[in-house]
Formats: C-alpha cells, structure tokens, sequence
C-alpha cells in the first residue's frame, strides 16, 4: 500500500514544526557568518508573497531579509526559503485551476537580481506575460530571464 501523495495546498499547510530559530552552525559560519538563522513555515513565505500587489516586486533575498527582521535572527535560512516559495507557487496554481480567487501572486516573487524563476507553474513564457501585463520589462540575458530595473519596483514588506 502506497502513502497517499500530498496537495501542494497540503504541503503549505504542513508547517513541520517551523518556524524554528537555530545557532548558526561553526561549519557553516565561514559561509553564512556569526549569529542565528530561522528556516520560516511555508505560510509564513505564502504571506509574504501575498502582500506584494500589482506593479510591485519582491526577491527571494527580500523575503528572507523580512523573515530574519520578523524572527531576530541573523538570516533566514536560503534553501527552505527557496522551496516555500516554490510550494506557495505552486499550491496557487493548484488552487487556481481549483477555482480559487485571490491566489499568492507567486510570478511577482524573483530570484537574487531580478532573475525569473522557471520552476514556477506556467515557466519562463507564462511569468514573462504576467509581468509584462503588469508594466514590467522583461528581459532574456542568454537562457535566463530578468525584469529590468526590478529593484525600483520592490514591495515594503514590513515585518
């Protein structure tokens, strides 16, 4: 008998414990420096997500700028905040062809410089539309993908 397979609206649900606040480790310090990092729930990435409106943008790095402020913590912790974001994308996806209104505006979350993220539900094309409807200019520098000038449209996401 197989595990039944999670929804991605199940896996944001699953905070598994988080958000949880550690000692940034000696192995790791040379890397990501001295202090405390926090590895965030997956709502809590989802909320943050979800503040950024129309014509705003927001980054990978701002969200766990927000996430370390929110928690006192040195940083937040880059990978799972990666992956939260990707599971908030795609649970809005899910929730989307659902029929849910008022999805995470998951097209409007980069990565670091203003890079589009092709993991994302539709990929590079369909982000690049929702972009470029919403007034942005998007551009392809080789494979990858950017919104030029993505750092003059950044959301205040508050804590």
């Amino acid at each position: 008998m197989t595990a039944k397979t999670k929804s991605w609206r199940e896996k944001l649900e699953d905070n598994r414990g988080f958000p949880k606040t550690c000692a940034i480790d000696a192995t790791k310090s040379k890397r990501w420096g001295t202090g405390t990092f926090v590895i965030p729930a997956p709502k809590e990435v989802d909320e943050l997500m979800r503040r950024v409106s129309r014509g705003h943008l927001t980054t990978i790095d701002e969200l766990r700028k927000t996430l370390a402020r929110r928690h006192g913590a040195t940083i937040a912790c880059p990978i799972t905040t990666r992956i939260f974001a990707w599971i908030a994308a795609h649970a809005a996806a899910e929730g989307e062809t659902a029929g849910e209104k008022n999805t995470t505006p998951y097209w409007r979350t980069l990565k670091s410089g203003g890079e589009l993220n092709p993991k994302y539900p539709g990929g590079i094309e369909f982000l690049k539309r929702k972009l470029s409807a919403e007034g942005h200019q998007v551009k392809q520098r080789g494979k990858r993908v950017f919104v030029e000038g993505f750092r003059e449209h950044l959301a205040a996401l508050g804590d």
